[in-house]
């Protein structure tokens, strides 16, 4: 989310741009989920624009972005990270995409049978979920997408995971007082990361040394 539909859009088309370079960039059909995030950021922030220009509302814009903001990232970053994973790494994935896969289905199933608003305050746009079990559901969310990228292996996934977290709460801090939405500079940071994180990956997956690797005398 950003300021101003202007400003929605040009973050849109910018973070667009870098997720066709991490998708151009993968060299591990594991990797393309996670190297096609920024482009499903950009499309978030260019549908919001259209929220923008609708002055919020219920209309086909606000629930684009509430399907894209909930349901669909609930799941799309912890697969995401287990499909880039290495197989001995993946067990301990299973937890947030199992996470992302009940809350998912509980926000889709919400978005299906009610109705979500967006309302323009100030600098930022206000959107209304009627979602019981708030809390709950956030913990699910969260560990789906912050808890994958920080149980992952690789640092950079680690550190966006941290920026993620982090970032989220200022942004939070900051919209809630209506003075300026700052959620898509967050996201082409985030996106910046992935474009270095995909740009640093080796074209095949290193397998974990065998016992006898870590150990020359272990089979003698």
């Amino acid at each position: 989310m950003c300021w101003s539909a202007t400003a929605d859009l040009w973050a849109g088309l910018g973070i667009g741009a870098v997720g066709v370079a991490a998708l151009a960039s993968v060299r591990r059909p594991g990797d393309a989920p996670l190297a096609a995030l920024p482009l499903l950021l950009a499309a978030h922030q260019i549908v919001e624009a259209a929220v923008w220009h609708a002055d919020g509302g219920t209309g086909t814009a606000t629930l684009a972005w509430a399907v894209i903001a909930l349901p669909l990232l609930s799941l799309w970053v912890p697969l995401g990270v287990l499909t880039s994973a290495r197989p001995a790494d993946r067990p301990r994935l299973l937890l947030p995409l199992a996470a992302g896969l009940v809350t998912a289905a509980g926000l889709a199933y919400r978005l299906a049978t009610r109705p979500v608003s967006a309302e323009i305050h100030g600098h930022t746009l206000g959107y209304a979920v009627d979602l019981p079990y708030a809390p709950v559901v956030l913990a699910g969310y969260l560990l789906a997408t912050v808890g994958a990228l920080l149980l992952a292996r690789d640092r950079l996934l680690r550190i966006l995971g941290l920026l993620t977290g982090a970032g989220a709460l200022v942004c939070a801090l900051l919209w809630r007082t209506a003075f300026v939405s700052t959620w898509c500079a967050l996201a082409a940071v985030a996106s910046l990361l992935l474009l270095a994180w995909v740009r640093g990956r080796p074209r095949t997956a290193r397998a974990d040394p065998l016992p006898s690797d870590r150990n020359p005398t272990a089979s003698q």
